[in-house]
């Protein structure tokens, strides 16, 4: 038995019509991928920022939200500078001391290593293992100049990044400048109040998961700096060859990289146990064994107290947001991953409760939903 499917000309141009604008759809947003990822940090920015602009403008004459998110991007931008100011010259300064030191540190192990030169000697090694130290040493230098190199060349141009954060603080502040305004408007679009109400609830509560997880891990980012700040100055009295300027190094580095869920406290700590080792083996050592005790502290006690209730995520899913939004996003990408899909999450409940309150719904007798559909006619 054959079955014949006749399909007229408009459905079949109808149908790859839909396909095609499909595909486009998606190569648009492929294309502008780069694009719609500032706008979503600008976004993200924006929202973060909104109370603390909000708190600013009540105080000011006039209530003034220009006067408000103005001040809020000066206090930013003096935030940011500092950031520059503190950590980029003690790294290049550590830097350079870390590649003169190489040769040194090898003459050094290879004077105290006694047994490995005997063992040199009697076997007539000596002449390949001098010549490889002497090639270690002059290539020294050259080595980790090309690992600041690479390192430069994976994170991308300062000039692009530079070019991108600008556009970023740009876009965030005309959002706090006309975000209320179009959110005014967008409300005045709904005829139905029922669902207005419904929606901005839903509105509210993913606002909420935004800005508690911001103030929340500002919060656990700023206790861990100070304390790590205040370690290595105990550090720096304790060893002279330290020199106390990695205090403010440590503040500032801490603070930002911490804010990268999951890895960036770890990068944090290489980081600065790297440098201290630098300057004196047994300080980076103690460094090293502080933040590890440190950070089996802040997962399990400090940051479950100061995070809880606000993001309510498993383990898993924050691995897979936060790597999602480091290979799409970057480092800007990893900030804003584990808010966003908060967000995700709170779309996907409000998605399941109506599902849900319809399926109830519809399981009602008929004399029910005729009452009801009497009532709302009166």
């Amino acid at each position: 038995m054959k079955v014949r499917i006749e399909i007229d000309t408009k459905t079949f141009v109808r149908f790859w019509l839909v396909v095609m604008g499909f595909g486009l759809a998606g190569l648009a947003i492929y294309s502008a991928k780069d694009a719609l990822v500032l706008l979503g940090i600008s976004l993200f920015l924006a929202l973060a920022l909104n109370r603390p602009v909000a708190a600013i403008a009540k105080k000011l004459p006039g209530k003034s939200r220009l006067g408000g998110t103005a001040l809020a991007y000066t206090t930013l931008v003096l935030l940011l500078g500092c950031v520059i100011w503190f950590v980029i010259p003690p790294i290049v300064q550590q830097s350079a001391k870390f590649v003169e030191s190489i040769p040194s540190i090898i003459d050094q192990a290879s004077s105290q290593w006694r047994g490995v030169n005997d063992f040199i000697d009697k076997n007539n090694l000596r002449p390949q293992v001098d010549s490889m130290m002497e090639n270690i040493k002059q290539q020294s230098s050259s080595w980790a100049t090309s690992v600041g190199t690479n390192l430069l060349s994976s994170v991308g141009s300062l000039a692009s990044f530079l070019g991108s954060l600008f556009l970023v603080l740009v876009l965030s502040f005309l959002m706090l400048l006309e975000g209320p305004t179009w959110v005014k408007r967008l409300w005045g679009l709904y005829n139905d109040e029922e669902k207005m109400e419904r929606h901005k609830k839903l509105v509210g509560r993913m606002y909420n998961v935004v800005t508690g997880y911001v103030s929340g891990q500002l919060t656990v980012s700023g206790i861990d700096a100070i304390l790590s700040g205040f370690v290595v100055f105990v550090l720096s009295l304790t060893f002279p060859v330290i020199n106390s300027n990695l205090a403010m190094l440590t503040v500032m580095a801490t603070f930002v990289l911490t804010l990268i869920p999951m890895f960036g406290a770890t990068i944090a700590g290489a980081l600065i146990s790297l440098l201290l080792f630098f300057n004196n083996m047994t300080a980076g050592v103690i460094y090293a064994i502080y933040f590890v005790i440190y950070q089996q502290i802040e997962n399990n006690f400090v940051s479950p107290s100061i995070q809880s209730k606000k993001v309510e995520l498993s383990a898993l899913t924050v691995l897979v947001a936060v790597t999602i939004g480091l290979y799409v996003g970057g480092l800007l990408g990893g900030l804003i991953a584990i808010p966003a899909a908060g967000v995700v999450k709170v779309l996907l409940d409000n998605y399941l409760e109506q599902a849900k309150s319809k399926r109830v719904e519809s399981e009602k007798p008929l004399i029910n939903k005729l009452v009801k559909k009497l009532k709302n006619e009166d």
